[in-house]
């Protein structure tokens, strides 16, 4: 592999907070992505809500091919720019082990919760995972990985947040947000990835479920421009019948031109910035980026996917259901702590302990563990 100098380096990187030997075959971030890809809470991403219920059908999107979605745009981004693949992979995995059942929806309804005590935020939430309640070691709580993994799933923290982690790890991933600095370019890539993937794939979604179809999406110049040039190549893709392989088609291209854009556009940035080594990455402005012109056009994309699909009245009653199961849970569980798992009912911290146990949920759990405690069944 062949590191530009401003990748993050394995052979120097800041470490785990347990050490560990190294190991014969693999370098630090290999193992990080390894850790977490046979922890539990990867596992459950399987029946975690990315934007449609797991029940409303096999093909949607979950959170795990989410991630897994994520993954591999950011590699494909990452081996151009001589950044560290492996660290872009794992923090890719990782990102989203926090987020609750019923996706954003279930979020918030965590959060209003939790007002009193904290808060809730996923992105936090998914440290806590890696660093406190994965349980696979005899020695240590998590999964003691590198920070340079952990620095990249943090990827926003509030203030207040961040103070508390500095007091607990001085010097440690909570540092960045009090000093204004940025993470490594591996971080900021998955975070671009992220984006890039899902503006892709809940257009998928969207014309799968039937609340999007393509001539809405005419509107959306990113992907109408792809559009058109796919059935210029392809004259057939204009033929009744043919909607399906017209989609992907346009999707394939609108992914390319994201992907080359992010390429093209970090090339200059850090051409313009010449950043030496890691650490004057951190000190200057984001350089893993879009142009001017595609953040443009992918805002707009997320304008219209706002409004037409995740605003869209089915969406907006099935997360409105969700949002009633985690509320009635968090509610039950305070209240009557017995009737969570024996490791979180014992904990005396109860608040945070009910927000660690809903938050692990998968959707199919959450709604099983609400008509066990209050009879009702709110989805069929």
């Amino acid at each position: 592999m062949n590191l530009a100098p401003y990748a993050c380096d394995p052979e120097h990187s800041r470490g785990r907070r347990h050490p560990v030997a190294p190991a014969p075959t693999r370098n630090a971030f290999q193992r990080d992505r390894d850790r977490i890809v046979h922890s539990t809470a990867f596992r459950r991403l399987v029946y975690k809500t990315q934007v449609f219920l797991n029940h409303e059908g096999d093909l949607f999107r979950t959170r795990l091919t989410h991630s897994l979605e994520v993954a591999s745009l950011a590699r494909s981004i990452a081996r151009p720019l001589g950044l560290h693949e492996d660290l872009v992979e794992a923090i890719a995995l990782a990102h989203d082990l926090g987020h609750t059942p019923f996706g954003h929806a279930g979020q918030d309804a965590l959060d209003a919760c939790m007002a009193g005590a904290g808060g809730f935020e996923h992105n936090l939430q998914s440290l806590r995972v890696v660093d406190l309640l994965e349980h696979r070691y005899p020695d240590h709580d998590g999964l003691n990985l590198t920070f340079e993994t952990r620095e990249g799933i943090l990827k926003h923290c509030s203030l207040a947040n961040a103070r508390r982690l500095e007091a607990q790890e001085p010097g440690g991933v909570g540092r960045r947000f009090i000093e204004r600095l940025q993470p490594g370019l591996e971080a900021q890539l998955a975070n671009l990835a992220d984006e890039i993937a899902y503006n892709a794939h809940d257009i998928d979604d969207g014309v799968r479920s039937g609340l999007l179809t393509l001539d809405q999406l005419d509107a959306v110049p990113l992907f109408a421009r792809h559009c058109a040039d796919a059935q210029r190549a392809h004259p057939r893709l204009s033929e009744p019948g043919s909607g399906r392989r017209l989609l992907y088609e346009a999707i394939r291209r609108m992914l390319s031109a994201q992907v080359y854009d992010a390429i093209d556009s970090t090339r200059a940035a850090l051409a313009a910035a010449a950043p030496r080594d890691v650490e004057a990455v951190r000190r200057a402005a984001p350089l893993v980026r879009f142009s001017t012109t595609m953040r443009a056009e992918s805002t707009e994309l997320k304008r219209f996917l706002y409004e037409h699909l995740y605003r869209h009245p089915q969406v907006a009653d099935t997360t409105e259901r969700g949002r009633q199961v985690v509320r009635a849970l968090f509610a039950i569980y305070l209240e009557r702590p017995a009737e969570m798992r024996e490791s979180f009912a014992r904990r005396p911290d109860r608040e945070r302990a009910v927000a660690d146990y809903i938050a692990g949920m998968t959707d199919r759990f959450a709604l099983r563990e609400h008509e066990r405690l209050t009879g009702q069944r709110l989805f069929t």
